[in-house]
């Protein structure tokens, strides 16, 4: 290790600290003085998992330290690389939209037309900042699943933030897996996202404090708005580019790692999608019907549920990091391998969730 990269790391870990430290100090502060701010209630029609009415301001401390972090890249020292790309202007044109998208939806309860216009155009400035995914080969094909996957995720991070601590959590290891997959590479130097995402994950671990079980105060679609589009466009620039030949078509491989980095979030918008389209309801309806809250209704308390999400969403992470350092070599049957993990872990929660169900409804029609 050069000195160049002792003194690097040394910044990002201090930067780090601060990180952390900043983001609870700024929570905390608006935790005294901030009462009705997003604040979520019966009379907003917002379905919570929590009894009590909480502030939902949690995000402001995010988009707070994502400005900060992008406001002192220049003083990481590299040996090339602007201060600015056209990647990293989108993705902070991106991540701000989303952010003012969820701070209206916060403050307004906006309409959700008005909700995914604001989403597609999030996907669209990513998209034409050269921030997409590249599978087809075929631009129209690549800019949908682009769409696909930015509006996707905004929704799925959204939708996991249904009880303390678990958006916070998952975000965080997802964060912390392409964070492990930059130091692989070894592109410490001239990587410009590098301090963006410390800053991002020490914003997240100063407010797990706030929002750990029992919570004092949520994210709010501030902070899932704003964690969905960034947490899409840093995978699309550290995750969704492993392929053998470039400008290939489609290669199965290139859907591993995001897969994988992602489990948590995709297996339980499939889960919540796949039964509420066969109740005959929209997938967008707020419910009580998550993973999370059958892992409960089967006897789990909630810092067991966020617990085991984390460890399932961590597990990944090491057979990721093998896979793109080389170690574990592409074959078909890694990749059969990895897909089998995935539908896997997706029916134990099926039954999981069967059981919860089945259980709670035990229990309703006793008290009843």
């Amino acid at each position: 290790m050069t000195i160049d990269n002792i003194y690097v790391f040394s910044l990002l870990g201090l930067f780090f600290v601060v990180s952390v430290l900043f983001s609870f100090l700024i929570n905390y502060l608006f935790l005294r003085f901030s009462f009705n701010l997003g604040s979520r209630n019966k009379e907003l029609s917002q379905v919570r998992w929590s009894a009590n009415v909480k502030p939902s301001i949690g995000g402001i401390s995010f988009f707070i330290l994502f400005l900060v972090s992008i406001s002192i890249i220049g003083t990481i020292p590299r040996e090339s690389a602007s201060f600015l790309d056209k990647r990293l202007i989108g993705l902070m044109a991106a991540s701000s939209l989303g952010f003012l998208l969820g701070l209206a939806d916060d403050t307004y309860n906006t309409n959700p037309l008005v909700k995914f216009i604001g989403q597609l155009s999030c996907a669209f400035i990513l998209i034409i900042s050269d921030v997409y995914i590249k599978v087809f080969g075929i631009e129209a094909f690549d800019y949908l699943i682009t769409v696909i996957w930015v509006i996707g995720l905004m929704n799925s991070i959204n939708m996991l933030d249904n009880m303390d601590a678990i958006t916070t959590s998952i975000s965080s290891s997802i964060i912390l897996g392409m964070l492990c997959i930059i130091l692989i590479h070894g592109n410490v130097l001239n990587n410009n996202y590098l301090v963006m995402l410390v800053g991002v994950l020490g914003s997240l671990i100063g407010f797990l404090y706030f929002n750990w079980h029992p919570s004092k105060i949520f994210m709010g679609d501030t902070g899932s708005q704003f964690l969905g589009v960034f947490l899409a466009a840093s995978s699309m620039i550290f995750i969704w580019d492993y392929r053998d030949f470039p400008g290939s078509v489609f290669e199965i491989k290139q859907f591993i790692i995001p897969m994988l980095f992602f489990i948590i979030p995709l297996v339980d918008t499939m889960t919540v999608t796949i039964r509420r389209l066969m109740r005959k309801q929209s997938p967008f309806v707020g419910g009580k019907d998550h993973i999370t809250h059958h892992l409960v209704y089967l006897g789990l308390s909630e810092r067991q549920v966020a617990s085991t999400l984390i460890f399932i969403s961590l597990a990944s992470i090491p057979f990721c990091m093998l896979l793109a350092a080389g170690v574990i070599e592409w074959t078909m049957m890694v990749s059969i391998g990895s897909f089998a993990y995935f539908f896997i872990v997706f029916i134990v929660f099926q039954l999981l969730y069967n059981k919860g169900k089945r259980l709670h409804e035990e229990k309703m029609k006793k008290l009843a």
